[in-house]
């Protein structure tokens, strides 16, 4: 499972998406590194594959950064999410 993480500017915590695969994974982080490059805000609409209900919709100007990782069973056990997690 990969994980994509959102922070939004003037927010904290961090939104969350997985993927079952890379190339999914991919496909999303390019998705949103597109829509954080183009001049006029766009509305993004993401789902998670893990938890089927789970939505999020963002405005592409409120993303201050994403990140994608692999969520494995032992090695993400105990681990902060997001962009402050630090390395072991």
């Amino acid at each position: 499972m990969f994980t994509i993480d959102l922070t939004l500017k003037n927010t904290p915590v961090p939104l969350s998406v997985q993927r079952k695969s890379a190339e999914e994974a991919e496909t999303t982080y390019q998705e949103i590194l597109k829509a954080m490059g183009s001049e006029s805000p766009k509305l993004l609409e993401l789902s998670c594959d893990h938890q089927i209900d789970k939505k999020i919709g963002i405005l592409s100007n409120q993303i201050g950064a994403v990140m994608v990782s692999q969520k494995s069973g032992a090695a993400g056990a105990g681990r902060t999410p997001g962009f402050f997690a630090l390395a072991e």
